[in-house]
């Protein structure tokens, strides 16, 4: 708990030192604060509400509940209100979002069984007409049969032209909606698995993508490992040149982090605010070594630019390979206590977690 709550006061750009005071707060309250935390890692765009506008109200919740100079009923109070209202648009939103898409599906539908209809209607007057040319035969008239022959023929040719047509205009359609379809399934795939600022996989994404690896590690021992960055000083950046410029370092970053992690199976993931996390399918921790030496000279060679501003920063690195045995959040908590082994010896560096799985500390 103490290494969790430690981590979460450096993200709120708190310097309360854990190690020798840990800050009074009730079972309760800690629980909320570990609550805001995972909902904070998890928060996906509304229109009404800007992700970083979202992270940063409860970031600030958070800080105050931190902080024991101000009542904590009072901004329990505050947070129900705030919490409420903005679940309330959140679930309007997703239901919105269901709606439209469930429309177009719907429409779809109809469509199409319009169309089939059509043919059905068709169908039925080409067996009606071939049933009078029946008769014609059966009724021994060579008058009757030619001109139902005729008949025949001409409304077969027609119904052909039209079957021909409405074919044509049904490949049309399908066309047109499937790739209707394929745009909506496309964003709602972004809205739920990526990042909308950085183009990063998401915390949901990192979870899933986790348990695959660990269900193949199981059954083949294939090796993969996770290397997890924390940007240093991140605070400083927002507070020095606002927000914007984070905003701009975070997709920079990010975009470092796919040219060196290049390959198709690669993953890089955001995690938290300036956290992030790469799993290597395939990779044992001195081949994760590499790639994390890589990616930490790129960092500290780069310089960003801005309109005028240059911006340097570093990183701090964990790395972890999923060992027999060991859970997905064992093995996330080994490179997080690597990552928190670079920050405290320094910073813009990398840490190899053991080799261990540690048992989990009680508060």
């Amino acid at each position: 708990m103490k290494l969790w709550m430690s981590n979460l006061l450096d993200q709120l750009g708190l310097t309360i030192d854990v190690k020798e005071t840990t800050p009074v707060l009730s079972e309760e309250h800690a629980t909320l604060l570990y609550m805001i935390d995972v909902y904070n890692r998890n928060l996906f765009q509304i229109e009404q509400h800007p992700v970083r506008k979202v992270r940063e109200t409860l970031d600030n919740f958070s800080k105050e509940l931190v902080k024991t100079d101000r009542p904590h009923d009072e901004i329990l109070f505050r947070f129900r209100q705030w919490f409420s209202s903005y679940r309330t648009e959140e679930s309007g939103y997703i239901q919105n979002t269901f709606e439209e898409f469930k429309g177009i599906i719907w429409d779809f539908a109809d469509q199409l069984g319009e169309e089939l209809h059509a043919e059905k209607q068709n169908d039925e007057k080409v067996k009606s007409s071939l049933d009078q040319l029946r008769e014609a035969v059966e009724s021994n008239s060579i008058e009757a049969l030619r001109a139902t022959s005729r008949e025949f023929i001409n409304m077969y040719i027609d119904s052909q032209s039209k079957k021909n047509d409405l074919r044509q205009k049904k490949i049309r359609s399908f066309r047109r909606n499937l790739t209707t379809i394929k745009k909506q399934l496309s964003e709602a795939h972004k809205a739920v698995n990526l990042d909308h600022m950085t183009g990063a996989f998401n915390r949901r994404s990192f979870e899933e993508q986790a348990k695959r690896c660990k269900t193949v590690f199981d059954i083949s021992e294939n090796p993969v490992s996770m290397i997890m960055f924390d940007i240093d000083f991140f605070k400083k950046i927002n507070d020095s040149y606002g927000h914007d410029i984070g905003d701009f370092v975070l997709k920079e970053f990010v975009h470092l982090l796919h040219q060196v992690f290049s390959r198709p199976e690669d993953m890089v993931c955001r995690i938290g605010g300036e956290e992030f996390v790469v799993i290597l399918p395939g990779f044992a921790v001195e081949h994760a070594i590499k790639k994390a030496e890589e990616a930490l000279t790129r960092i500290r060679k780069d310089v960003l630019v801005h309109g005028e501003l240059q911006i340097a920063f570093t990183a701090s690195i964990g790395i972890a390979q999923l060992l027999a045995g060991e859970s997905i959040d064992q093995w996330l908590k080994r490179a997080d206590t690597a990552l928190y082994a670079s920050k405290h010896n320094g910073r813009n560096q990398l840490t190899v977690a053991q080799l261990v799985v540690v048992p989990e500390r009680v508060a």
